[in-house]
């Protein structure tokens, strides 16, 4: 594929024109737009994902379009993120699609599954897959489009009061665990909790939940799960990767001058592909940390795995019977998934099996 084909599917073909901000300062009106995020300040290199879209669609637009970011509670909690949008009370939201389910569960696609896609398969699906032209057909019936906003990559599986050694533990056990991860745990026995991220640590610390997964070490250890639980469970089979997205009003974006357009994809392509990397960063030495701490590593048991599995992909096939918008999009992310679940069996996980260390 050649080169300018790709950056104007990736949604970044104009980002190299040095003379694009001029341009702007010359002729274009001052835009000025609120973004609500659904996830704190604190958490640099999620809630980041918003500074960056902001800080580069102001560049390359000569500082006639100027996004201001929110975290979570500043504007709107954290799980009203896509009704502001809807609503009008925000132009942007950053989210994570699968907090939104009640509205309808096909949307879990938009973000993640369990024992779904990997961060870069999302992205193949997303940009090339067919997966962007599915959800902006969906989220036009919310007057929104959706643009793919960071991905934290495969996270852990969570942080448990006791060690989880087989079916029969999870049963009556409180999880902070939403989306789809929820749905497969609780029919495992576990009862799923929503509580937004910034609660999580006083969940835990009361003993309202007895367990509770957020994203992996590095955001983990910032909001101190390490100082009320010490078993810490992986791989996280319930997110093998998780993307979020900027949702932008639907009314506002065709408002907006097809270059302020332009720019804005632009931005949000690099923040989507930058919080990846930052995450491969940060997340190394904060797992290390966490061990040196006193943190108890655990494999998920293969009873576990096994079980989670098939409860995901009966319930994957319930919900693809009885609704058609799901089974549509089901029915093209399993094809799009048994392909690259075959080719990373043989180029990925061939060369990670020899070369990466066992923990």
């Amino acid at each position: 594929m050649k080169r300018r084909d790709f950056l104007k599917k990736a949604g970044i073909g104009v980002a190299a024109s040095a003379a694009f901000g001029p341009v702007f300062a010359q002729a274009s009106p001052t835009v000025r737009w609120r973004l609500a995020s659904s996830f704190p300040r604190s958490l640099d290199t999620i809630y980041g994902a918003a500074e960056d879209l902001a800080k580069r669609v102001s560049e390359l637009t000569g500082g006639r379009f100027q996004i201001r970011p929110f975290q979570a509670g500043e504007i709107v909690p954290a799980l009203q993120v896509m009704d502001a949008v809807q609503q009008g009370t925000v132009q942007v939201g950053h989210t994570a699609s699968y907090y939104f389910v009640g509205k309808a569960q096909v949307l879990a696609y938009d973000t993640s599954v369990p024992f779904g896609l990997t961060a870069r398969q999302q992205n193949a699906w997303m940009y090339y897959g067919g997966g962007i032209e599915l959800f902006r057909s969906i989220f036009a019936d919310f007057g929104i489009i959706q643009f793919p906003g960071g991905n934290t990559g495969t996270q852990m599986g969570g942080w448990f009061r006791r060690e989880i050694n087989s079916l029969a533990d999870l049963r009556g056990l409180k999880m902070r665990i939403p989306g789809p991860g929820g749905q497969v745990m609780s029919r495992l026995g576990v009862v799923p909790q929503v509580i937004a991220g910034g609660d999580i640590y006083p969940a835990l610390e009361r003993g309202v939940v007895d367990a509770a997964e957020w994203v992996g070490p590095y955001d983990d250890e910032k909001l101190g799960f390490q100082r009320v639980t010490r078993f810490y469970y992986y791989p996280g089979w319930h997110e093998p990767s998780a993307m979020l997205s900027f949702y932008v009003n639907l009314r506002e974006w065709q408002r907006l001058p097809k270059e302020y357009q332009q720019a804005f994809e632009v931005a949000a392509a690099e923040a989507n592909l930058a919080m990846m990397a930052k995450y491969d960063q940060v997340n190394p030495p904060a797992l290390q940390r966490l061990l040196r701490a006193g943190v108890r590593l655990r494999k998920w048991p293969a009873e576990v795995m096994r079980a989670a599995q098939k409860a995901a992909f009966d319930w994957y096939e319930e919900e693809a019977a009885k609704d058609a918008t799901y089974r549509r999009v089901y029915t093209a992310w399993k094809t799009f998934r048994e392909e690259q679940y075959r080719w990373f069996g043989v180029a990925e996980l061939g060369y990670g099996q020899f070369a990466f260390p066992t923990v």
